[in-house]
């Protein structure tokens, strides 16, 4: 019996070094962390529970029969974060470059569809070569098996990526349906064909970082959320992330205490909007003052950043907060914002997290670049995602809400809950300048009698009371009182119920 103990510590033993210690020595030498220490920063300690420990692969070509290695470049269970069940995978680039094999893929789908079963999250700690080419098409099929898994996890679970090393080719598309990305700088990159392809095929010079890496993806391409200085603090980010998140879309949305009070006031709310209507303020400062502790989790920070998207508390509960930034671009909704925030309000209403809605926004972005790119249909997204959300949605309208784009901005007409509006708020088709230029043509020599009518419009328009006489904003409220009402609304629709007719699924204008 103990000869037998032994020869499993033994095995366990070489598990754990993957592909030895001079691979371990480059791995670190670069940065990074190996696969099981990133699993140990990830999880509560003590909590990991591994499977197919011992798994190798089946091929027999290109001398692959001659090299065998235990749990074949990826390691795999599940454990607790805080406490909360998850599943996780974690590419060991010591064996194999982290190549994926047959049996690899097969040990990330088992745990992905234990993760279904049971209803709990999956993180991926992506760190691979791409397909194992020894393997030929075996490998190809293996992704194909890991990308169904993802289609089919997709609004049950919530998935989690976080590219901590290369991931090029195939290998791409596994993060691109998980629900959020997360990259490391100067470490990841991700890119359909690298660098060498690039050069052969269209001349264009490029490095990994420029072509696919962390800052490209998280501000240019919009592929990835979040970039995060090393290994560590990715980690770190992401257990923090986690606690926002429900373990499916059958389970309620964490609580956690709070000592902040429901109905603080705050009455530095009440000077944030300047006094002229050019001026730009940042609406990060409303969020962070209207939300549990001030402690907000934005998402996508430096791409589209004329829209906010992120996670907070209200009452020790999860919400998703999408806020037009007057900051950038004066808050106009473009091609990049609303792909942004249609995909988030997606999510929020996939996993039942309430969203709340703060809008300041002049309207969509005009010219050509947004047209012949495709606003309509790009902007359509976001309206579609507000339209389609059953889960509670409470706006707020602090300043502009102009044309189509209040409509947009989750509205009354699209079936929010609860629609307030800051006194200083205007709702309107257009500007006053542009509405009297177009009304009042005939006038346009006269600037005495444009401005009169300027201020004509002002008056009529330029206040929220003719959309609350409506019935189109249930409140006018003071901004001091923000949180409060936001925090009453939402314990109020805690049980709301609304459905939408029976379909096989929707066609969102992709």
């Amino acid at each position: 019996m103990l000869a037998i103990l032994q020869k499993l510590e033994e095995k366990r033993a070489a598990a754990r070094m993957g592909g030895g210690q001079a691979r371990i020595d480059a791995q670190h030498k670069k940065g990074r962390l190996t696969a099981r220490e990133r699993i140990d920063v990830l999880l509560d300690e003590g909590s990991f529970e591994e499977v197919d420990t011992y798994v190798e692969h089946n091929c027999v070509d290109f001398g692959m029969d001659q090299q065998h290695i235990p749990g074949d470049g990826v390691v795999t269970g599940s454990g607790t974060i805080n406490g909360r069940l998850v599943f996780v995978f974690s590419q060991d680039f010591t064996v194999f470059g982290g190549s994926l094999s047959e049996r690899h893929a097969q040990k990330i789908c088992k745990i992905m569809d234990m993760a279904l079963k049971v209803g709990a999250p999956v993180i991926g700690l992506n760190d691979s070569g791409g397909a194992r080419i020894q393997e030929g098409v075996a490998s190809l099929g293996g992704y194909a098996e890991v990308f169904q898994r993802n289609v089919l996890a997709s609004g049950v679970v919530p998935q989690i990526s976080v590219i901590m090393g290369p991931c090029a080719g195939g290998a791409v598309y596994s993060p691109a349906m998980t629900d959020f990305i997360f990259m490391v700088k100067d470490s990841s990159y991700m890119f359909v064909t690298g660098p060498d392809v690039v050069k052969t095929v269209t001349n264009e010079v490029v490095t990994q970082e420029e072509l696919g890496g962390a800052v490209t993806h998280t501000a240019k391409s919009g592929v990835a959320d979040v970039a995060f200085e090393n290994d560590i603090e990715a980690l770190l980010a992401t257990r923090d992330f986690f606690d926002y998140l429900p373990l499916s879309n059958r389970e309620a949305v964490p609580a956690r205490p709070t000592n902040d009070p429901w109905d603080r006031i705050d009455e530095s709310l009440d000077t944030l909007i300047p006094d002229s209507a050019n001026k730009p303020y940042d609406m990060k400062e409303l969020i962070a003052k209207v939300v549990d502790e001030g402690d907000f989790f934005e998402v996508q920070p430096t791409h589209a950043g004329n829209i906010i998207c992120g996670f907070g508390r209200i009452e020790g509960r999860t919400v998703g907060i999408v806020a037009n930034q007057p900051m950038v671009l004066a808050g106009c909704l473009d091609i990049n914002s609303s792909k942004k925030a249609g995909r988030f309000v997606r999510f929020c209403d996939a996993f039942d997290i309430p969203i709340v809605t703060f809008v300041d926004v002049p309207g969509f972005l005009p010219g050509t670049a947004q047209e012949h790119n495709g606003i309509i249909k790009h902007g359509a997204k976001l309206l579609f995602a507000y339209a389609e959300a059953t889960v509670p949605k409470i706006t707020v309208i602090t300043r502009k809400a102009y044309g189509g784009a209040y409509d947009v901005m989750s509205s009354k007409h699209l079936r929010g809950d609860f629609n307030y509006a800051w006194p200083t708020a205007e709702i309107a088709v257009m500007g006053a300048k542009g509405a009297v230029e177009i009304i009042f043509r005939k006038d346009i020599g006269d600037a005495e009698k444009i401005a009169e009518r300027t201020k004509e419009y002002e008056a009529r328009f330029a206040n929220p009371f003719v959309a609350a006489s409506k019935g189109f904003i249930d409140e006018v409220i003071m901004p001091h009182s923000t949180r409060k009402r936001i925090a009453l609304g939402l314990r109020k629709l805690r049980n709301k119920s609304l459905e939408n007719p029976w379909k096989k699924h929707d066609n969102i204008p992709l």
